[in-house]
């Protein structure tokens, strides 16, 4: 069995905010089965109407339009958990997919925020961190989207997405410590114009995910720790090829299986937006 370590020369951990507050990550998501698709790709995005996921099949959707500065509040505090999200955040779509895989659609009201417009009741009335993702229940809300995942793992019900096994468990921690290391080496990548922290980066996920045999998820199993690399993994993938010619999954086997496997995952897909759109937000973010 492969030993997973942080080799990489960014390897001690950094702190960072897991939500968005400004624009900074309107940036929207998918994976690509053939990394080179999206290329030709003119989907449209999916907003409207679309597919979510439970353990135990599929359910349809209707998701509600963001709400700006011209929206009235939704009723706040009435006893009905909400998630405020923006449709386009990489934090919020971590809660959004564990809320979809756990089958909580009708259980968690989905509330999208307009972080270009975003109202004044949201900071004052809601979420004084002004940031999404954010979670009322139990009268409170509570904001940061690794505390968030854990939290609606362990307090709503549906499938576990936290192992019981020691030593996943302990290998689970490991890799959620390591997100931000993971994400500020790609982003020191871009910002340098060069690839090594990168491809360092990516061969650690490929270390990762050769951990156990009996899936092809981080844990085997899917769990937190796929909901938490893959809004990041599905924005580096097309941005990457598109700008630098660099394909994460060049032998890298165990992260294109683990790319595909995701696809597959229903509750995740409804997550997912047009990857063209993506790659201009990347563009213009590192001024390409």
């Amino acid at each position: 069995m492969a030993t997973f370590s942080f080799n990489l020369s960014h390897q001690r951990y950094y702190t960072r905010s897991h939500n968005c507050s400004d624009l900074g990550f309107h940036f929207p998501s998918l994976f690509f089965k053939n990394p080179r698709i999206f290329r030709s790709s003119v989907g449209k995005s999916k907003i409207a109407v679309s597919q979510s996921a439970t353990a135990s099949g599929s359910v349809k959707e209707v998701l509600p339009p963001a709400l700006d500065s011209s929206s009235d509040p939704p009723a706040i505090f009435d006893g009905i958990p909400k998630l405020y999200i923006s449709y386009s955040c990489p934090y919020a779509q971590r809660t959004w997919i564990a809320r979809n895989y756990k089958g909580l659609q009708d259980r968690i009201k989905l509330v999208p925020i307009d972080l270009k417009n975003r109202p004044s009741w949201y900071k004052e009335k809601v979420y004084h961190e002004n940031k999404v993702p954010a979670l009322e229940h139990n009268n409170q809300v509570k904001g940061e989207s690794l505390d968030l995942i854990r939290y609606i793992d362990s307090n709503f019900e549906g499938p576990s997405l936290f192992p019981s096994d020691p030593a996943k468990r302990e290998f689970a921690e490991e890799l959620l410590s390591f997100t931000d290391s993971f994400y500020k080496a790609i982003i020191t990548s871009l910002k340098a114009d060069e690839m090594n922290e990168s491809d360092a980066a990516f061969d650690d996920i490929e270390t990762a995910l050769s951990r156990f045999t009996d899936g092809p998820f981080f844990l085997g199993q899917f769990s937190l720790v796929d909901i938490a690399y893959a809004p990041f993994i599905e924005r580096f993938q097309p941005f990457l090829l598109e700008v630098k010619n660099f394909d994460i999954t060049d032998s890298r086997p165990k992260l294109g299986v683990w790319i595909e496997e995701m696809n597959k995952i229903e509750a995740y897909r409804q997550t997912q937006r047009d990857p063209k759109e993506h790659v201009e937000s990347y563009k213009k973010r590192f001024l390409v």
